[in-house]
């Protein structure tokens, strides 16, 4: 099809539909691959690395701010794999709508600790991802090309 033949209406939507997919490559690709580096130690990948970082993670947090230990441990412990989770949710297009609203949540949620610790750089690197995933929300609509969508509309 050449653009001569193109309504301005279908040039849209294909333009919505292929921002939209490439946001949520993007935040799927970043989300998954930041939950597995959750179990990464010196080159090796595991649940005994998992462990370790998260509880350093936990505990830099609870000593550098208010958050108590059982706050951040909780937090911590479920973060790698809810964002293996996400991750792999928005990359296959899984309930992209949901996927997308809990990730940012899992964001916010990342950027609260930032916040508490006084890290001005990744609140500010963190900030940009969340940004991200309200533009995919508000594109989501055009999600064409996805395993399993959301019944809204």
């Amino acid at each position: 099809m050449s653009d001569s033949n193109a309504t301005p209406s279908t040039a849209f939507r294909f333009e919505c539909t292929a921002a939209f997919l490439l946001l949520r490559l993007f935040l799927g690709l970043r989300t998954f691959l930041a939950g597995l580096q959750k179990f990464e130690a010196q080159g090796h990948y595991s649940f005994a690395n998992y462990a370790t970082n998260m509880n350093r993670m936990a505990d830099y947090i609870t000593t550098n701010s208010f958050v108590k230990l059982w706050m951040s441990r909780g937090f911590a412990h479920s973060l790698g794999y809810l964002m293996i989770v996400f991750g792999a949710m928005l990359l296959l297009g899984i309930k992209t709508r949901i996927a997308l609203f809990l990730s940012g949540l899992l964001y916010v949620g990342l950027a609260f600790g930032l916040m508490a610790v006084q890290e001005d750089d990744g609140i500010a690197w963190v900030g940009v991802y969340v940004g991200l995933f309200a533009a995919a929300l508000v594109l989501v609509r055009h999600d064409r090309l996805a395993l399993w969508r959301d019944r809204i509309s």
